[in-house]
């Protein structure tokens, strides 16, 4: 259909063009004959009246026609006929006045022919011409051969040619025209096409979707995007926006957009709108910049989804856990000091002792299993951040009391624990916090070794940081599994399947207790070749405010 309009449309244009060319030839031609002619008079130059007054009025007969007949209706070579009478008209003219060079009149028809009928109307128009010299001359008895007969028809034809390579050249680029702009036309449409279905796709989802540009402006929004403005205005101007504990408070520059806008990228980050109570919202917003295909930046795309329901019932289930676990704790700390007291007694037979130690393990380990629990329950009730009571301490007698705590344990297996590494360092920090995570390291790199294996505890300091490093020989951590160590709850399949007890929280304590002394925890490992944890704690400790 394209193709069938646009022949059509070309049609109509060319007609068109040859309606205007029509019109524009013959009256350039007769205001050029009006002149031409007043001028002969003046001078005297015509010779016979009869003849030029036949001339000028064929001539001005042929622009009434061309004003009159509806050429667009009439066959192609029907339009060649005005020209025809014109060769004849200045045929006239010149015969009326030989010497006042009127045969240059004949330029004018052979421009014309040659543009709409191309080479062939050069050689029909120079044809024609000619025969008209050479008739003149031949019926004027006084006449005699010159140059300009032979120079005259050489011009037209001269002419003619560069006419009709113009008229052909502009053809070409027309249709060139014609075709870039159908195939523009096509892409134009085809790229409303795909709007629309993004359009439709962005506005079916149910997460908001945000296009920034780069100097800041927003250029695409969808109606998910509006409908949690709802609950938002993103800028936190008529609604207060709280970071993920849910009870900081934050500025209208950090809300996301505002950050997003300033060109900063973050991943997942939960932010709560609303005061807490009934009909607040949380949202995990995403924002990521965008590259032209030369490289430079070309703005942000900004995600946001709402996961309100999710984080209540994670909430929900944290208040649970921990209101069972603080139940718990105060019968299960009943119950390991009876057993204690139990396994004083001088009178237990041997096989009565063997179970009060099977219960008391147990219960010990339960316990400490619950104490791990309430302290991820807190963190999460505070804002990922523990509450912590620094004071300065010197962190190689935390180790050695750890180590002491832990060879029994390692002997058991005949682990060998190496201290040699461990030098003074003090630092200000929480003691009894750093004693959880030297013993949740030394625990792991003792639990998950082999038999016979060895483990490394180092500390030193640097002047500006301490470093405390704990590692083993033992199996090591897939690749996979590496990045979910310090998820709470989390255990690689290797270890689930095996007899060694976890809750797969202490990597997750240790992380949040190091966070909470603006330092840092990582592993180094790979399979079969052990692993090696490292916490860098400053010095001086400094308390994080927003």
């Amino acid at each position: 259909m394209a193709l069938l309009s646009g022949g059509a449309r070309r049609a109509r244009d060319e007609e068109s063009t040859r309606d205007r060319t029509v019109l524009l030839n013959q009256f350039l031609l007769s205001g050029v004959t009006l002149v031409v002619t007043v001028v002969a008079l003046l001078l005297g130059e015509v010779v016979r009246p009869s003849s030029h007054i036949i001339g000028v009025a064929l001539i001005y007969l042929g622009a009434v026609a061309a004003v009159l007949v509806p050429w667009t209706r009439l066959p192609h070579w029907a339009a060649g006929i005005l020209p025809i009478v014109d060769i004849v008209a200045i045929a006239c003219l010149r015969e009326s006045a030989p010497t006042a060079g009127l045969g240059l009149l004949w330029m004018f028809p052979a421009m014309w022919i040659a543009s709409v009928y191309g080479f062939i109307g050069v050689i029909g128009a120079t044809g024609a011409i000619t025969a008209m010299l050479v008739l003149l001359t031949a019926l004027d008895p006084a006449a005699r051969l010159s140059a300009s007969l032979f120079l005259l028809p050489i011009l037209v034809a001269a002419l003619g040619v560069l006419v009709a390579i113009y008229t052909r050249r502009s053809h070409v680029q027309r249709e060139l025209l014609e075709k870039q702009s159908a195939y523009l036309a096509q892409s134009v449409d085809r790229a409303r096409r795909q709007e629309a279905v993004v359009t439709e796709v962005l506005d079916a989802v149910d997460f908001g979707v945000t296009r920034i540009t780069r100097s800041g402006d927003l250029v695409l929004t969808n109606e998910a995007h509006a409908r949690l403005q709802g609950s938002s205005t993103w800028s936190g101007e008529e609604i207060p926006a709280f970071a993920a504990d849910g009870t900081t408070r934050l500025d209208r520059d950090e809300a996301p957009l505002a950050r997003a806008r300033r060109g900063e990228t973050f991943e997942n980050e939960l932010v709560w709108y609303g005061m807490p109570g009934e009909g607040r919202r949380a949202l995990i917003v995403t924002a990521r910049r965008l590259t032209d295909i030369d490289g430079t930046p070309a703005g942000a795309i900004v995600i946001s989804r709402d996961v309100t329901n999710e984080e209540q019932a994670l909430r929900a289930r944290e208040d649970l856990v921990a209101s069972v676990s603080h139940e718990l704790r105060t019968p299960l700390t009943s119950i390991v000091g009876y057993l204690e007291l139990a396994l004083d007694a001088p009178d237990l037979s041997p096989q009565t002792r063997r179970d009060l130690e099977v219960a008391e393990r147990n219960a010990g380990r339960l316990l400490e299993l619950v104490a791990d629990i309430l302290v991820i329950s807190a963190s999460s009730r505070q804002g990922v951040r523990l509450l912590v009571h620094p004071e300065r301490v010197d962190l190689s007698l935390i180790l050695a009391a750890a180590i002491e705590s832990i060879e029994p344990r390692a002997a058991e297996r005949h682990i060998t624990i190496d201290a040699s590494d461990v030098h003074p360092a003090s630092a200000t920090v929480d003691p009894h916090r750093i004693r959880q995570v030297v013993d949740n390291l030394l625990s792991n790199a003792v639990k998950y070794n082999h038999d016979g294996g060895v483990v490394r505890a180092g500390l030193r300091s640097d002047g500006t940081h301490v470093w405390i490093t704990v590692v083993d020989d033992g199996p090591g951590i897939s690749v996979d599994e590496q990045p979910h160590l310090f998820e709470r709850f989390f255990r690689s399949d290797s270890v689930r399947n095996s007899t060694t007890h976890g809750s797969g929280l202490g990597l997750a304590i240790s992380r949040d207790i190091v966070h909470a002394h603006n330092g840092e925890i990582f592993v180094n490992t790979r399979p079969g070749a052990g692993a090696a944890f490292t916490v860098r704690l400053p010095i001086t400790f400094q308390e994080e405010t927003r």
